[in-house]
């Protein structure tokens, strides 16, 4: 098994280096058909070579890597293209700007951007061979972890089995049980992956505990001591070793940080999303004539409640407070387009540069939901620590119809891990979800039951 994982890694470690290596070598060769000074060695070129890859690295960081193994092939393509293409501009930038001297440019001139689309269209080619090449061999050579999944009823099972049967290549389900089952632990001894969804906590506890005696590999859903556990640290009291969970909140810098973030950002926004705005507020008009705008009480921070400005998606004599269904018909033909690709959501810059909400944090819920999904999970109540915002964890992470207490781990996640890192991450990780639009956005729907435990 060593020597597999080795090998696996050799793999992986090649494939990614010479990706990187065509990558840098595309930029390079291509631009020195303009900048003939970059294909020699020189001062120069090594600040363009470090630029190149220090934004690469950076942005890698944020979108996300060379996954293969781990992710299916589509988002890792996606994550590469904008790290990557995002490093093209920036370093042609700076190209662009050490061209300005007395011997070439006397100002500065944003030069040769056909070469740039070159650039990215052979990269982007690049990124789509070596990562459906590098799945290919992953899976060639590693084969699907032996699974089974541990549950309470067939409606957890239901739950859980549709996100795993996604990733056919990385889990073969062979089993699907109760915990109570008498042959749970000889289950477990036949399989590598083990996954653990809605047990009761002292049983989970002691069936994490022989797996991980075992070395089998776990998966098991987020409870609230899971999440409390996420901004803990070990401590030593005297020579007693605990673990500190402490209270968190946002320092006075933190804040200061953030709200300058809040009112720069959506300043910009609406200066540069002005146009579009006007035009979708003209199509909306158009269409049936009624408000362009659609208000909707929202609760924030504390409770505090305030009124969130959305583009109007639905008909207004027709416009019941609930969630969004499949083939709802309440939603207008702009609405469906406007909602796709979440434009719907541009008019709440105007609530951010209010102070009303911020750019990253927990989606302000409808005061309904907040009672109705308080009275279900009480723990919901704690997302409303920190202020709403427009994009988070919980939109990047998960979509329209990811379930409430699912949403509430994400937004807690966030709140416990919060940094100004973690915001910039979110921001730009935005994007992708406008990537992934039909699928982020996809309404809620009755799911039919298909998984049935293979024995009790």
């Amino acid at each position: 098994m060593n020597i597999l994982y080795k090998f696996q890694r050799t793999v992986v470690f090649i494939l990614k280096s010479t990706m990187y290596v065509c990558l840098i070598a595309t930029f390079f060769l291509i631009f020195g058909t303009e900048y003939e000074w970059i294909v020699h060695l020189s001062r120069t070129t090594g600040v363009t070579f470090v630029t190149f890859c220090v934004v690469e690295a950076a942005l890698v960081s944020v979108y996300g890597g060379y996954a293969i193994g781990r992710l299916k092939s589509k988002p890792i393509v996606i994550s590469l293209a904008l790290a990557t293409f995002v490093t093209d501009f920036v370093t042609h930038l700076q190209l662009c700007i050490m061209n300005v001297n007395e011997n070439n440019n006397p100002h500065f001139v944003y030069e040769s951007p056909h070469l740039l689309l070159l650039v990215m269209l052979i990269q982007g080619v690049l990124i789509i061979f070596f990562t459906y090449f590098g799945n290919y061999v992953y899976f060639t050579i590693n084969p699907p972890e032996k699974c089974c999944v541990i549950t309470s009823s067939e409606e957890s099972l239901n739950n859980i089995m549709p996100k795993i049967r996604r990733y056919k290549k990385q889990y073969d389900v062979v089993h699907m049980i109760h915990y109570t089952s008498k042959n749970v632990f000889d289950i477990i001894n036949d399989c590598n992956t083990v996954f653990l969804y809605d047990i009761p906590a002292t049983e989970k506890t002691l069936l994490n505990e022989y797996c991980y005696a075992r070395n089998k590999n776990i998966y098991f859903n987020f409870e609230m001591n899971d999440v409390v556990m996420l901004g803990a640290r070990p401590a030593v009291l005297d020579d007693k070793p605990l673990v500190s969970a402490v209270v968190r909140d946002l320092t006075f810098e933190q804040r200061f940080v953030k709200r300058l973030m809040d009112i720069v950002i959506s300043g910009v926004g609406l200066v540069v999303c002005g146009p579009l705005m006007l035009i979708c507020a003209a199509m909306i008009k158009a269409e049936d004539g009624g408000s362009v705008f659609f208000r909707q009480l929202r609760a924030t921070k504390g409770g505090e409640l305030f009124n969130v400005y959305k583009f109007r998606t639905m008909k207004e004599e027709n416009a019941e407070n609930r969630s969004v269904t499949s083939d709802d018909d309440r939603i207008t033909k702009i609405g469906k387009y406007l909602r796709k690709f979440r434009i719907d959501e541009l008019p709440q810059l105007i609530n951010i540069f209010k102070g009303e909400m911020s750019v990253v944090g927990p989606r302000p819920e409808m005061v309904e939901n907040v009672d109705k999904y308080t009275a279900e999970l009480p723990e919901f109540s704690y997302r409303l620590r920190v202020k709403g915002g427009l994009t988070g964890y919980a939109q990047i992470a998960g979509k329209y119809n990811t379930s409430p207490k699912d949403k509430l781990v994400l937004d807690l996640m966030y709140i416990e891990k919060y940094s100004l890192w973690l915001d910039f991450k979110l921001i730009m990780q935005t994007v992708t979800v406008l990537l992934r639009a039909g699928d982020s956005t996809k309404a809620f729907s009755k799911q039919k039951n298909k998984y049935h435990f293979t024995e009790k």
